[in-house]
């Protein structure tokens, strides 16, 4: 921008996958000597890396943007910045009904971050015409170990994206043609990437992909996910691994078998299914059947006994009757998941859902909504009450959001901010002084809610675990 560091404030949205694409932009900047600024009043350059997957997360995107515009007014910015998502999918009808952004880069311009603030920056300093405001192509850019990253956020739980993009062509899905295909980094440049962070203080690795069971089909080295785990799981200071959406008709006999031997891999499955109707699921272009769901959930309990679930159901995709979503309602009482995010069918352009006959109305779509999640907030009770009495590892996070008097951490079971947490009211006789953000302690459970557990802790670890 100068010849001073200009200060940046950088705001992400979305994902965890799109926060990795904002922690490399991070990186970026600060290698170029930009300073990140806490605080929009204090930035000459204001970035909001944006979500678009549906309508929600559109609004959202678009209430942040012009919210921080005020400070082109307010404060010292001089620069705005969209990236991600939705320029991605729609920058030149942006670029006439957002004259306050300056720059418009899609998903997979955003290495380019430094380079087109400098280009915009000198073209202000010499009088010169600006550069174009959009740089949205076909996505083809996938960071490496060698690019900077910047980790932001808890200092001890990390997510390792593991490729980008998605060949799978869901009918309400717009991710292939905001992301692209598939596109998978090598396992050497993971394992790099992996003992770089846990040389950080990173503990708890999450890996995080479109699809996990699509890592690798697409290179000429045929590097799968199967390869990938047990060699992550080697590197000293990692303690837990967590996968993330992992999709059911792709799950071989071969990572069941290594979830169920590796201790490190916590047993927990995040595997979105969307629904149960097998009619509905065809109409969606899913690879899944009611009967392989079922007996692949039978399969994984089995060989695995403690396992814990999280899917994603969306209710009112169209064509959906009451009959359809009576039947879903059951088979998620039989299957009895642990964690249930319900969601109600977005309407998305550009994909071939949006032009089916029979979309349902959006008033039956929040009964339905509310009808499941009762059912699936009394299951998630019972399912809790049965951890009352046993003693477990909780990843301590710090002070409870509830109050200062609480510890709050999470059992391997529990992922970060969508899965509730344990509150430890009772530390027994060990001072709150020898207990960090980071450590693994036990826990004896003592009450169940809903959502949260509360416990009291009787024992913390050995420091000299962590090194």
């Amino acid at each position: 921008m100068s010849s001073t560091p200009s200060k940046v404030y950088f705001v992400s949205l979305g994902c965890p996958k799109n926060l990795v694409d904002s922690q490399i932009m991070l990186g970026l900047l600060q290698k170029d000597r930009y300073q990140i600024a806490q605080n929009p009043d204090d930035a000459e350059v204001i970035i909001v890396n944006t979500c678009s997957f549906i309508e929600a997360s559109k609004e959202e995107s678009i209430s942040t943007i012009l919210d921080l515009a005020e400070m082109k007014q307010t404060g010292k910015c001089k620069v705005l910045v969209a990236s991600g998502c939705l320029p991605q999918r729609y920058s030149k009808q942006l670029e006439v009904e957002m004259p306050e952004v300056d720059l418009f880069i899609g998903t997979g311009q955003y290495h380019r971050i430094t380079e087109l603030l400098n280009a915009r920056g000198k073209a202000l300093e010499e009088g010169a015409s600006l550069p174009k405001r959009s740089y949205v192509d076909q996505p083809a850019f996938i960071h490496t170990e060698k690019d900077p990253r910047l980790l932001t956020g808890a200092s001890f739980t990390g997510f390792l994206k593991i490729s980008e993009g998605c060949n799978r062509r869901c009918s309400f899905c717009i991710i292939p043609k905001l992301r692209g295909n598939v596109r998978s980094r090598s396992i050497a440049s993971l394992i790099e990437e992996a003992r770089d962070m846990a040389s950080k203080g990173v503990r708890e690795l999450n890996l995080v992909a479109q699809d996990l069971t699509e890592y690798g089909m697409e290179s000429k080295y045929r590097e799968r996910l199967e390869m990938l785990i047990p060699e992550l799981a080697r590197i000293k200071g990692i303690e837990w691994l967590r996968l993330h959406y992992v999709y059911p008709d792709e799950f071989s006999d071969e990572l069941v078998a290594i979830i169920a031997r590796e201790p490190k891999v916590v047993k927990y499955l995040d595997m979105p299914i969307q629904h149960t109707s097998d009619r509905l699921l065809k109409s969606m272009n899913r690879r899944l059947t009611k009967a392989k769901l079922f007996d692949l959930v039978e399969k994984l309990r089995k060989q695995v006994p403690d396992i814990v679930f999280r899917t994603s159901i969306i209710v009112g995709y169209p064509g959906e009757t009451d009959q359809d979503f009576q039947e879903l309602c059951k088979d998620l009482e039989r299957l009895n998941l642990d964690h249930v995010g319900v969601f109600r069918y977005s309407r998305e352009e550009d994909t071939p859902a949006a032009d089916l006959a029979d979309q349902v109305h959006p008033g039956t779509k929040r009964k339905r909504v509310k009808v499941l999640s009762e059912i699936l907030e009394r299951l998630a009770h019972e399912r809790n009450a049965r951890y009352v009495g046993q003693t477990v590892p909780v990843l301590i996070e710090g002070p409870s959001e509830e109050s200062e008097l609480l510890l709050q951490g999470r059992m391997p079971t529990q992922a970060q901010e969508i899965d509730g947490h344990v509150l430890i009211n009772d530390l027994g006789a060990i001072a709150i002084s020898e207990i960090a953000p980071g450590d693994i302690v036990k826990v004896q459970i003592t009450e169940a809610m809903p959502l949260d557990l509360v416990g009291k802790m009787v024992a913390r670890e050995e420091r000299a675990s962590r090194t």
